[in-house]
């Protein structure tokens, strides 16, 4: 299972939207109070600690469906072809 998957790049930009709040308020610090500036310093920081255990979390639970998959093969394919028919059942009624 590749490291460049759809979680990956959703963190990756996450963690690019988090840099770049963090250079703003790094250029914004001078028109702001110190108490303003160490708020969105405490936020930020939260949503790096939030990101990072979202990151493991997704990585641990691929890696987990990963295994299940090498194990099951057949019942994962079994499972994907049920929800394939589901979704195509939805899909005719409209």
């Amino acid at each position: 299972m590749g490291e460049r998957n759809g979680g990956g790049q959703v963190a990756e930009e996450l963690r690019a939207l988090v840099s770049d709040a963090e250079s703003l308020l790094r250029s914004t610090a001078s028109a702001g109070g110190a108490d303003v500036q160490e708020r969105a310093q405490v936020t930020l920081q939260e949503l790096r600690a939030r990101l990072n255990a979202l990151e493991e979390t997704v990585r641990s639970r691929a890696r987990d469906v990963d295994s299940y998959v090498h194990d099951n093969p057949w019942q994962a394919v079994a499972a994907v072809g049920g929800i394939a028919l589901l979704l195509g059942l939805l899909m005719g009624r409209r």
